[in-house]
Protein backbone atom coordinates (compact mmCIF):
# COMPACT_ATOMS: atom_id res chain seq x y z
CA UNK A 1 0.00 0.00 0.00
CA UNK A 2 3.23 1.84 0.58
CA UNK A 3 3.70 2.57 -3.37
CA UNK A 4 0.28 3.47 -3.66
CA UNK A 5 -0.85 6.03 -1.40
CA UNK A 6 -3.45 7.51 -3.15
CA UNK A 7 -5.33 4.06 -4.26
CA UNK A 8 -8.10 2.97 -3.42
CA UNK A 9 -7.82 0.78 -0.59
CA UNK A 10 -9.97 -1.70 1.67
CA UNK A 11 -9.71 -2.18 5.04
CA UNK A 12 -11.17 -6.17 5.29
CA UNK A 13 -12.42 -6.34 9.01
CA UNK A 14 -11.75 -2.73 10.04
CA UNK A 15 -12.79 -2.75 13.70
CA UNK A 16 -12.94 0.64 15.40
CA UNK A 17 -11.22 2.28 12.19
CA UNK A 18 -7.64 2.86 13.77
CA UNK A 19 -5.44 1.89 11.08
CA UNK A 20 -8.03 2.49 8.46
CA UNK A 21 -8.41 6.50 9.45
CA UNK A 22 -3.95 6.06 9.40
CA UNK A 23 -4.43 4.84 6.10
CA UNK A 24 -6.56 7.56 5.10
CA UNK A 25 -4.36 10.26 6.60
CA UNK A 26 -1.89 8.74 4.02
CA UNK A 27 -3.92 9.31 0.98
CA UNK A 28 -5.32 6.69 0.36
CA UNK A 29 -9.07 6.53 -0.74
CA UNK A 30 -10.36 3.85 1.57
CA UNK A 31 -13.20 2.27 2.88
CA UNK A 32 -13.81 -0.40 5.68
CA UNK A 33 -15.36 -3.54 5.97
CA UNK A 34 -16.89 -4.47 9.01
CA UNK A 35 -19.23 -7.72 10.55
CA UNK A 36 -19.79 -5.56 13.31
CA UNK A 37 -22.62 -2.83 13.15
CA UNK A 38 -21.21 -1.14 16.68
CA UNK A 39 -17.33 -1.36 15.12
CA UNK A 40 -18.84 0.21 11.32
CA UNK A 41 -20.60 3.07 13.34
CA UNK A 42 -17.13 4.01 15.09
CA UNK A 43 -14.54 4.08 11.77
CA UNK A 44 -17.84 5.95 10.63
CA UNK A 45 -17.35 8.44 13.49
CA UNK A 46 -13.58 8.90 12.48
CA UNK A 47 -15.09 10.02 8.99
CA UNK A 48 -14.04 7.11 7.57
CA UNK A 49 -16.58 5.37 4.78
CA UNK A 50 -17.10 1.65 5.80
CA UNK A 51 -19.89 -0.90 5.56
CA UNK A 52 -21.44 -3.80 7.74
CA UNK A 53 -20.92 -6.78 5.91
CA UNK A 54 -19.48 -10.39 6.12
CA UNK A 55 -16.19 -10.82 4.41
CA UNK A 56 -17.20 -13.51 2.81
CA UNK A 57 -19.64 -12.22 0.93
CA UNK A 58 -18.35 -8.23 -0.01
CA UNK A 59 -20.92 -5.39 -1.21
CA UNK A 60 -18.42 -4.18 -3.84
CA UNK A 61 -17.76 -4.59 -7.68
CA UNK A 62 -15.79 -6.34 -9.52
CA UNK A 63 -12.28 -4.44 -9.49
CA UNK A 64 -13.01 -1.82 -7.07
CA UNK A 65 -10.06 -1.78 -5.03
CA UNK A 66 -6.07 -0.94 -5.66
CA UNK A 67 -5.04 -2.76 -2.54
CA UNK A 68 -6.83 -4.94 0.41
CA UNK A 69 -5.64 -4.96 3.42
CA UNK A 70 -6.19 -6.96 6.99
CA UNK A 71 -4.67 -6.79 10.14
CA UNK A 72 -5.23 -9.73 13.11
CA UNK A 73 -8.87 -10.55 11.51
CA UNK A 74 -7.92 -13.66 9.19
CA UNK A 75 -7.70 -16.33 11.61
CA UNK A 76 -11.31 -15.22 12.54
CA UNK A 77 -12.87 -16.30 9.32
CA UNK A 78 -14.75 -19.32 9.12
CA UNK A 79 -14.77 -19.57 5.25
CA UNK A 80 -11.37 -19.00 4.22
CA UNK A 81 -11.67 -20.12 0.31
CA UNK A 82 -14.77 -18.04 -0.19
CA UNK A 83 -13.41 -14.95 1.82
CA UNK A 84 -10.11 -15.08 -0.35
CA UNK A 85 -12.01 -15.45 -3.02
CA UNK A 86 -13.89 -12.10 -2.57
CA UNK A 87 -10.79 -10.41 -2.13
CA UNK A 88 -9.63 -11.44 -5.58
CA UNK A 89 -12.85 -9.91 -7.09
CA UNK A 90 -12.53 -6.82 -5.69
CA UNK A 91 -9.04 -6.45 -6.63
CA UNK A 92 -8.09 -5.28 -9.55
CA UNK A 93 -6.25 -7.16 -11.87
CA UNK A 94 -2.16 -6.46 -10.11
CA UNK A 95 -4.29 -5.47 -7.50
CA UNK A 96 -1.71 -6.42 -3.84
CA UNK A 97 -3.41 -8.35 -0.80
CA UNK A 98 -1.55 -7.52 2.18
CA UNK A 99 -2.51 -8.78 5.44
CA UNK A 100 -1.52 -10.07 8.95
CA UNK A 101 -3.01 -12.95 10.75
CA UNK A 102 -2.37 -15.15 13.33
CA UNK A 103 0.28 -18.20 12.09
CA UNK A 104 0.40 -21.85 13.00
CA UNK A 105 1.88 -22.01 16.42
CA UNK A 106 0.04 -18.82 17.57
CA UNK A 107 -1.11 -19.13 20.96
CA UNK A 108 -0.45 -22.79 21.05
CA UNK A 109 0.38 -23.16 25.22
CA UNK A 110 -2.72 -21.00 25.59
CA UNK A 111 -4.62 -23.79 23.11
CA UNK A 112 -3.77 -26.67 24.92
CA UNK A 113 -3.77 -25.77 28.45
CA UNK A 114 -8.02 -24.38 27.50
CA UNK A 115 -8.53 -27.65 25.55
CA UNK A 116 -7.25 -29.72 28.66
CA UNK A 117 -9.25 -27.82 30.83
CA UNK A 118 -12.61 -27.83 28.85
CA UNK A 119 -12.40 -31.32 28.03
CA UNK A 120 -11.69 -32.20 31.85
CA UNK A 121 -15.31 -30.44 32.69
CA UNK A 122 -16.87 -32.17 29.50
CA UNK A 123 -16.72 -29.34 27.32
CA UNK A 124 -14.09 -30.02 25.05
CA UNK A 125 -15.90 -29.11 21.44
CA UNK A 126 -16.29 -25.52 22.59
CA UNK A 127 -12.98 -24.54 21.06
CA UNK A 128 -13.50 -26.57 18.10
CA UNK A 129 -12.74 -24.43 14.84
CA UNK A 130 -12.76 -20.82 16.69
CA UNK A 131 -9.60 -19.80 15.11
CA UNK A 132 -7.77 -20.91 12.07
CA UNK A 133 -3.81 -20.51 12.19
CA UNK A 134 -2.34 -21.86 8.98
CA UNK A 135 1.52 -22.93 7.89
CA UNK A 136 2.66 -20.42 5.05
CA UNK A 137 2.63 -23.41 2.90
CA UNK A 138 -0.63 -24.25 3.39
CA UNK A 139 -2.14 -20.28 3.23
CA UNK A 140 0.13 -19.80 -0.23
CA UNK A 141 -1.61 -22.65 -1.53
CA UNK A 142 -5.10 -21.48 -1.03
CA UNK A 143 -3.78 -18.09 -2.13
CA UNK A 144 -2.67 -19.09 -5.27
CA UNK A 145 -6.26 -21.36 -5.74
CA UNK A 146 -7.82 -18.02 -5.35
CA UNK A 147 -6.07 -16.64 -8.11
CA UNK A 148 -3.43 -14.76 -6.34
CA UNK A 149 0.81 -14.88 -6.83
CA UNK A 150 2.01 -14.99 -3.17
CA UNK A 151 5.20 -12.52 -3.25
CA UNK A 152 6.16 -12.59 0.53
CA UNK A 153 4.92 -15.31 3.15
CA UNK A 154 6.43 -15.96 6.64
CA UNK A 155 5.63 -16.72 9.98
CA UNK A 156 6.49 -14.22 12.90
CA UNK A 157 7.32 -14.78 16.61
CA UNK A 158 5.62 -11.76 18.39
CA UNK A 159 5.70 -13.03 22.32
CA UNK A 160 3.14 -9.95 23.24
CA UNK A 161 2.75 -8.45 27.29
CA UNK A 162 -0.75 -8.62 28.31
CA UNK A 163 -2.13 -5.94 30.21
CA UNK A 164 -2.86 -5.91 33.72
CA UNK A 165 -5.50 -8.90 33.60
CA UNK A 166 -3.35 -11.31 32.43
CA UNK A 167 -4.41 -14.57 31.42
CA UNK A 168 -7.60 -13.67 32.73
CA UNK A 169 -8.30 -10.86 30.52
CA UNK A 170 -6.94 -12.53 27.54
CA UNK A 171 -9.44 -15.48 28.02
CA UNK A 172 -12.52 -12.96 28.59
CA UNK A 173 -11.65 -11.20 25.77
CA UNK A 174 -10.75 -13.58 23.33
CA UNK A 175 -12.78 -16.71 24.03
CA UNK A 176 -15.54 -14.92 25.77
CA UNK A 177 -17.96 -16.51 23.06
CA UNK A 178 -16.65 -20.12 24.39
CA UNK A 179 -16.96 -18.72 28.18
CA UNK A 180 -20.12 -17.84 27.66
CA UNK A 181 -21.52 -21.02 26.56
CA UNK A 182 -20.52 -22.44 30.09
CA UNK A 183 -22.41 -23.19 33.30
CA UNK A 184 -22.41 -19.64 34.62
CA UNK A 185 -21.02 -21.31 37.89
CA UNK A 186 -18.23 -22.62 35.69
CA UNK A 187 -16.81 -19.62 34.45
CA UNK A 188 -14.75 -18.32 37.01
CA UNK A 189 -13.27 -21.69 38.06
CA UNK A 190 -12.47 -22.83 33.92
CA UNK A 191 -10.46 -19.59 33.29
CA UNK A 192 -8.72 -19.91 36.89
CA UNK A 193 -7.91 -23.41 36.06
CA UNK A 194 -6.70 -22.41 32.68
CA UNK A 195 -4.30 -19.78 34.24
CA UNK A 196 -2.55 -21.90 36.74
CA UNK A 197 -1.59 -24.33 33.83
CA UNK A 198 0.05 -21.88 31.96
CA UNK A 199 1.72 -19.47 34.88
CA UNK A 200 4.69 -21.84 34.62
CA UNK A 201 5.25 -21.08 31.05
CA UNK A 202 4.24 -17.21 30.36
CA UNK A 203 4.27 -15.53 33.61
CA UNK A 204 7.49 -14.45 34.70
CA UNK A 205 7.99 -14.06 38.71
CA UNK A 206 7.45 -10.73 38.94
CA UNK A 207 4.03 -11.77 37.69
CA UNK A 208 3.91 -9.92 34.71
CA UNK A 209 2.07 -12.58 31.75
CA UNK A 210 3.32 -13.05 27.82
CA UNK A 211 1.01 -14.82 25.14
CA UNK A 212 3.21 -16.69 22.92
CA UNK A 213 1.87 -15.01 19.31
CA UNK A 214 3.04 -16.37 16.45
CA UNK A 215 2.06 -13.91 13.13
CA UNK A 216 1.28 -15.08 10.00
CA UNK A 217 2.66 -12.19 7.26
CA UNK A 218 1.91 -11.90 3.71
CA UNK A 219 1.95 -9.73 0.36
CA UNK A 220 0.08 -11.35 -2.41
CA UNK A 221 -1.20 -9.85 -6.10
CA UNK A 222 -4.09 -10.71 -7.90
CA UNK A 223 -3.35 -12.50 -11.21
Amino acid sequence: MARCPTGRALDLGCGDGQLTEQLAAAGARVRGVDASAPMVAATRARGVAAEQANVEALPFVDGEFDAVFSNAVLHWVRNQDAMLHEVHRVLRRGGRFVAEMGGHGNVAAIHVALMAVLTHHGYGNLENGVNYYPTPNAYTRRLEEAGFHVERIALIPRPTPLGADGMAGWLHTFRRGVLDQLPADLRDPVVDEISSLLAPALRDEEGNWTADYVRLRFIASAR
